[in-house]
């Protein structure tokens, strides 16, 4: 199989670098073609990159309060709700963040630090920061894909960060996981299984919501998706990636790989394991690879050997892959870029 990989790798890497854009191409240069700052190639890349159209979109686009404009139907919503972070407000600074991340933009740059300390001044005394869609309590996902774009953007020594960081800690379950409170379990009693999601939702939204103790749901397993972007997120920290939560929360969504997930709130089809897709957002076997290779996950361990397999086979005769459910131009070259990237760090385990 190894040297299938590298096969794999090389033709893929030269076709890609061909074609690619100048933020993929400054990725290859980086961690597939091991370049320093100092290389000529890197100077020119990067410096086409810090130009590139689609960066400087969303660099002029950000507004001085820490915010992108957001449609008038959105906005709308979250007028009509308590507002920020709790609506699409909040998920667009997440998505931006992390596109902006990937188009090599760093901290300090436009008006990115007010974006990070808007996110941080909606920290609560618990430590974690609530929405996007409810207030009612607080969902490990969303709060795994902060910390991811906090610790990237240089936020990862912060005091809050921290408090973020040992909240996640302090709500990991005993299988390693983590669920969405209320929703991921509560919602199993036989109570509420049969009532309907919007009178389960007025239950929880509404100020006699009956107390949540996570300890009377420890048969019901965590969810494989909120898990793995909890993991994401712990693992962006050079230091977190090899923690003990963190391999816990890895290995639970590995063993979980290809299979259904518990949850019907959360992607619960197993096709989702196999589904490309860019941004690489939730429910994403690209993803959970990723995170898996990026904490050292390779050879010696026999779980990764069939998701290896299946991202091989993904590729198509040309030497990319290509996003699932429709074509998408330009998609399909970061969805390579982390193929490769992943068969590339499982190579190195041998």
């Amino acid at each position: 199989m190894l040297s299938e990989i590298r096969n794999v790798v090389e033709i893929s890497t030269r076709k890609l670098f061909q074609v690619a854009d100048p933020a993929v191409r400054l990725w290859i240069i980086i961690d597939l073609m091991k370049k320093g700052a100092d290389h000529p190639l890197f100077i020119q890349t990067a410096e086409e990159c810090r130009r590139h159209p689609a960066r400087l979109r969303l660099l002029e686009s950000l507004r001085d309060d820490g915010t992108w404009p957001i449609s008038t139907q959105r906005q709308r919503a979250e007028e009509s709700g308590p507002g920020p972070p709790i609506g699409w407000t909040y998920i667009t600074m997440l998505r931006n963040l992390l596109l902006l991340g990937e188009l090599h933009t760093k901290e300090g740059e436009g008006h990115i630090d007010k974006v990070l300390e808007r996110i941080l001044g909606w920290q609560t005394e618990g430590g974690y920061i609530p929405g996007p869609m409810t207030s009612a309590f607080p969902t490990p996902h969303y709060n795994g894909y902060a910390l991811r774009n906090l610790i990237q953007y240089g936020k990862e020594d912060d005091p809050r960060t921290q408090r973020l960081i040992d909240w996640l800690k302090g709500v990991q379950r005993e299988d390693g996981g983590w669920n969405v409170p209320y929703i991921q379990d509560m919602r199993y009693l036989p109570k509420y299984k049969y009532m309907s999601s919007s009178d389960f939702w007025k239950v929880i939204e509404g100020d006699d919501r009956p107390p949540h103790d996570p300890d009377e749901y420890r048969s019901i397993p965590s969810c494989l998706w909120s898990t793995m972007m909890v993991v994401r997120g712990l693992a962006w920290s050079t230091r977190l990636k090899s923690s003990r939560e963190c391999r816990r929360g890895a290995d639970f969504f590995l063993d979980g790989f290809f299979k259904r997930n518990y949850h019907s709130s959360f992607y619960q089809s197993e096709s989702n394991w196999t589904v490309l897709r860019y941004p690489t957002y939730f429910g994403s076997g690209l993803c959970a690879l990723d995170v898996l290779t990026v904490m050292g996950y390779g050879k010696e361990d026999e779980r990764m050997e069939k998701p290896i397999r299946w991202l091989l086979d993904a590729r198509s005769k040309d030497g990319f892959w290509y996003r699932s459910d429709r074509p998408a131009p330009g998609k399909h070259q970061w969805i390579s870029l982390i193929a490769i990237e992943i068969l590339s760090k499982y190579a190195d385990s041998y």
